[in-house]
């Protein structure tokens, strides 16, 4: 097992990206610069907890964009699971492929956890908000499925 990456912390850079995109795009993090983005990332689409996380970013989505941000979910799993993923759930933010786990490493969200009792090596659910600079403004680690988005808005200030 590899150890856990470090993670990041309020004003360092945001590591650059390129990704495939459920769409069949490619997203560069540098391409929303000026402009704020809550960067998620979450273990496997069409699971439980990340279709609860990924619909309440849904649900919120106006109220992020509105207040200037720009949402994308990055996971492990292949670009045509996330397609069928954001048809069945209707979503439509980017959802980005990253099954080598770079940018999951990059970012601190992969590693070492503990699920039912044992460790395993796998995504760390979190976000990390970017500046419009493509600076680390807030990188949560660890949090919840449900939940979270509302807390989120909470301390973004985001009505």
């Amino acid at each position: 097992m590899r150890a856990m990456t470090a993670r990041l912390q309020p004003g360092d850079p945001a590591p650059d990206f390129a990704l495939p995109a459920a769409d069949g795009s490619t997203l560069e993090l540098s391409s929303l610069r000026g402009r704020s983005a809550v960067v998620y990332f979450y273990p496997a689409a069409g699971t439980p907890g990340c279709t609860a996380q990924a619909c309440d970013f849904r649900d919120d989505l106006g109220g992020l964009q509105a207040a200037g941000y720009a949402v994308v979910g990055i996971s492990p799993d292949p670009v045509a699971k996330l397609a069928a993923f954001a048809a069945e759930q209707s979503l439509t933010y980017p959802l980005l492929s990253d099954p080598e786990h770079r940018v999951l490493e990059a970012y601190g969200a992969w590693g070492e956890k503990t699920l039912y009792g044992r460790t395993t090596t796998g995504v760390i659910r979190s976000t990390v908000v970017v500046d419009p600079e493509g600076r680390v403004a807030l990188a949560q680690y660890n949090v919840k499925a449900t939940g979270h988005v509302a807390r989120l808005r909470r301390e973004l200030g985001v009505g």
